[in-house]
């Protein structure tokens, strides 16, 4: 009852604890959620950051942004530096700009050139820069103007703009260009594709060799370590297997349906992530315990003597390293080990549950005979 009622104060521990921090984290995402609207606030550069940004009025030199969402909606006379998950540019910008974000979108006017880094730019029909642009991204779309030369690398690129200079792209496919919208030449340049390399055979077993010896070592050197540290509690959870298995199998295929869903469950739950945590931190030592329980049991299987503990684990071990290797039933003897192993790990754990009693037969003794009609009288000391 005493490790009962530790338990039980270990969960009230952890529950009162996510209690305490729930209100808190979300107060800190309730706060950082709230739009940042910015304005300059002078000659010279500006800085600005937070989780929506938005530069407006007339800014006299250049600008620093980064957030998730940057918007510049003002009149910039600098260059303007940008970072952000998503930047979109409705004003004017009379330096370059330099831009790196997951989305990209110039609907204003930007009088130099342009650096773009996005996973899509589009330069929309209200947009234009006036010298050159050079991006990077997986989509870039032009239906602005571009003053010059475009440069870009891309997984696809569409043209329906203008371009006063020349096209040089980088693609897997060919750009959509409508005719007229480009000035000088278009030029493709297909990337490189990577050599194909010829392995051999004899560098194919030679590295599973390797790879087989590595595993042999490693994986034996933790068997032993575990047959000299617990060798009982090996015993004991092998045990389970002796007499049932299949009872461990079913055991080990329901908890490892249901366990998952559970955490799964406090996950979702908010309040109990905390738990969540732990359980799936015992339950991930409980799954890499499996090989080792595994290797004991099928050590157990051939030898059925008294044979040191050290034996069986490292002969089962071999064994199982050695089917492990193999394709198609390494995936079966994967399987079994873990099934078999926390079902026997389970059933261990509950046989050993605190509330657990055990009834005792306890042995009445026989009644003692009355003596016989005409039998001498017995003298007790």
């Amino acid at each position: 009852m005493r490790v009962l009622s530790h338990t039980w104060r270990l969960a009230a521990t952890v529950l009162a604890a996510g209690l305490l921090i729930l209100p808190a984290g979300t107060a800190a995402v309730a706060a950082s959620s709230t739009p940042k609207l910015l304005a300059n606030d002078g000659e010279g550069p500006q800085f600005y950051s937070g989780l929506a940004v938005d530069v407006s009025g007339e800014v006299d030199g250049d600008v620093y942004a980064s957030g998730q969402s940057v918007t510049i909606s003002g009149d910039v006379t600098g260059d303007v530096i940008a970072a952000a998950q998503t930047i979109t540019i409705t004003g004017t910008i009379d330096g370059n700009v330099r831009l790196a974000g997951g989305s990209i979108v110039i609907s204003g006017d930007v009088s130099r050139s342009g650096t773009v880094f996005a996973g899509t730019v589009d330069v929309t029909d209200a947009g234009s820069i006036g010298n050159d642009l050079l991006s990077a991204g997986g989509d870039v779309a032009i239906a602005g103007e571009i003053g010059r030369d475009l440069i870009v690398s891309t997984g696809q690129l569409t043209i329906d703009g203008t371009i006063g200079g020349n096209v040089t792209y980088e693609s897997d496919s060919a750009a959509r260009i409508a005719e007229g919208t480009v000035s000088g030449t278009v030029e493709r340049i297909e990337r490189a594709q990577p050599p194909e390399v010829e392995v051999s055979p004899w560098a194919v077993f030679v590295g599973w060799l390797l790879g087989l010896l590595y595993a042999l070592v490693a994986l034996s050197l933790i068997t032993i370590a575990a047959a000299l540290l617990v060798p009982r509690l090996l015993q004991r959870v092998t045990d389970h297997l002796i007499p049932s298995p299949w009872k461990a199998l079913l055991v080990g295929f329901v908890a490892s349906v249901a366990v998952p869903i559970a955490v799964l469950a406090l996950l979702v739950s908010v309040i109990g992530a905390p738990l969540a945590l732990a359980g799936l931190l015992v339950w991930l030592v409980l799954t890499l315990a499996t090989f080792v329980y595994g290797a004991y049991y099928i050590g157990r299987l051939i030898f059925r003597g008294n044979q040191h503990p050290v034996v069986k684990a490292l002969v089962g071990g071999v064994i199982l390293i050695v089917a492990l290797q193999i394709p198609w039933l390494n995936i079966v003897v994967w399987v079994a080990v873990v099934f078999f192993g926390l079902g026997a790990q389970l059933l261990a754990i509950h046989s050993k549950r605190p509330w657990h009693t055990r009834t005792e037969t306890v042995a009445i003794p026989p009644a003692a005979t009355s003596p016989t009609v005409g039998a001498s009288p017995q003298t007790y000391a």
